[in-house]
């Protein structure tokens, strides 16, 4: 209640200043406006929440089109070569990458190709932990459908109703070493940012 005069507005920055450091750049307490109200902040992230689960059940299903995962053990007389087409997204090549790690295949050299309408193309020579290639059928159907199941959907996000408020849920994959995928936390508060949406908590 005392965030309407100036002096606790400069304690308050103070002590966010002391805890930061050198890495703050400025620090500002402002009022919000009437108009922003509760009633009316819910109002518009209900319409949101909705508008974001509609948009992002049809992306996945587009992208899951675009998805094609092969394994050809004919190309290379030492490697097996995985083959994947897909539409190219943030964290694609830590997504494969992870996944690999996970079934525990090695890779060797790949490239990946560009091209075009946001598609693209990777090409990995791999081998499993004992050297040989992967020759088993089951073992290529499981890491395909794998595959495909991680690069479609590498993150989940559900909008969840909490009354005045509206709950943003992201769960993402985490990697057997425990470590999850790098800057999730980053991105969603950018992308927050980028619709004009305050984060109260």
């Amino acid at each position: 209640e005392l965030l309407h005069t100036e002096k606790r507005r400069a304690e308050t920055c103070e002590q966010i200043r002391s805890v930061l450091g050198l890495s703050i750049i400025s620090c500002g307490l402002e009022l919000v406006e009437p108009e922003m109200g509760l009633s009316q902040q819910a109002t518009s992230l209900s319409a949101f929440s909705s508008s974001i689960t509609e948009e992002t059940f049809s992306i996945n299903q587009n992208a899951g089109n675009n998805i094609s995962v092969t394994i050809d053990n004919l190309i290379s007389p030492s490697h097996t070569v995985i083959q994947i087409l897909c539409l190219n997204h943030k964290g694609l090549l830590y997504d494969t990458m992870r996944t690999l790690k996970d079934c525990n295949i090695q890779v060797r050299y790949g490239r990946f190709t560009s091209k075009g309408h946001g598609n693209c193309e990777l090409e990995l020579f791999v081998m499993q932990a004992d050297g040989k290639k992967m020759i088993d059928s089951e073992k290529q159907k499981a890491l395909c459908s794998r595959l495909q199941t991680e690069l479609l959907q590498p993150l989940q996000v559900k909008v969840v109703n909490r009354g005045p408020d509206m709950e943003l849920l992201v769960a993402n994959a985490v990697e057997l070493s425990g470590q999850a995928r790098p800057l999730v936390f980053n991105d969603i508060t950018y992308a927050l940012k980028q619709l004009k949406l305050c984060i109260f908590s």
